[in-house]
């Protein structure tokens, strides 16, 4: 079996008192990295409590000393380059180096229509992306940013003190998306093909990753040298409703090439329901073989 990083999202839903045992335990487990969501309410439960992301990862920075902690992901729904930039810097400096930045288009604009803006199309959606992207890139390999956008504009931005080492992940699961990822970021990141069937989810796993190594290839790009993550919760099932299903799907997504795989702290109820001993057994058991 390829050697798998494993990471654990926990949902901003908790007060700090009932999260940050949550925090210290993915690292304490023995995951490699830990998430949170960057919505400012999230559609799969929008009555639910919800509190901020920056300030969720700050004080998981402060509580943790190993794990990579990152945006699971940062869209352009309510986000701008340039102020997230500043979260960016920060993070960077209160986890000493181990912040990820995660992006996507945004599933859904329910963050956006709170704000009142206007709804877009799918084009609109995926060229205010790229852009949004491409901004947040220089401002994070450049200093006295200047650009004049469709979307998002910058004057003279300065971006001290630098983070060039922050990782850019981009998800994407459509050509376009794929592409861009495949051009400009340290790490691409999918959900996998909406589908009832987990087999069939796997087909699309392997289908975007090969997408993906073309447009490296076409890029000029060592295939190597760009991280894949996947979400395994986004297939039909739950990864951690029993331990010998966590080990399959894990060891199916790294026979596949993905380097690290993203699962969810279990909820009592659903979303993501299940138990927290499984999430333990698989820290004992079968995160020890995923690394070889």
């Amino acid at each position: 079996m390829t050697t798998l990083r494993v990471g654990v999202t926990v949902l901003p839903e908790l007060r700090w008192r009932e999260a940050e045992p949550r925090w210290r335990a993915v690292e304490d487990l023995g995951f490699d990295h830990g998430w949170t969501y960057d919505h400012l309410v999230w559609g799969g439960l929008p009555q639910s409590p919800w509190y901020g992301t920056t300030p969720t990862l700050a004080a998981a920075a402060l509580v943790t000393s190993r794990i990579g902690l990152g945006t699971f992901v940062t869209s352009p729904n309510f986000r701008h380059p340039v102020t997230l930039h500043r979260d960016v810097q920060s993070l960077d400096d209160l986890s000493g180096g181990r912040f990820v930045l995660a992006v996507g288009a945004g599933a859904t604009d329910v963050d956006a229509r709170i704000l009142g803006l206007p709804a877009l199309s799918a084009r609109e959606r995926a060229d205010r992306f790229h852009e949004f992207v491409r901004l947040a890139k220089r401002l994070r390999d450049e200093d006295h940013v200047s650009q004049e956008g469709r979307w998002f504009s910058a004057d003279d931005a300065r971006t001290l003190p630098r983070v060039e080492h922050v990782p850019i992940v981009v998800a994407a699961g459509g050509p376009r998306g794929i592409d861009l990822a495949a051009e400009v970021a340290d790490g691409w990141m999918t959900l996998g093909r909406r589908t009832d069937d987990l087999e069939q989810w796997y087909d699309g796993l392997r289908e975007e990753g090969g997408r993906l190594d073309d447009r490296l290839a076409a890029h000029g790009r060592d295939a190597a040298s760009v991280a894949r993550y996947v979400n395994l919760d986004s297939s039909p099932r739950f990864s951690l409703e029993s331990v010998d299903l966590f080990e399959e799907m894990a060891g199916r997504v790294a026979d596949l090439g993905f380097t690290d795989a993203i699962t969810h702290w279990p909820r009592a109820e659903s979303p993501y329901a299940g138990a927290q001993a499984t999430l333990e057994a698989v820290a004992a058991d079968v995160l020890p073989r995923l690394r070889g």
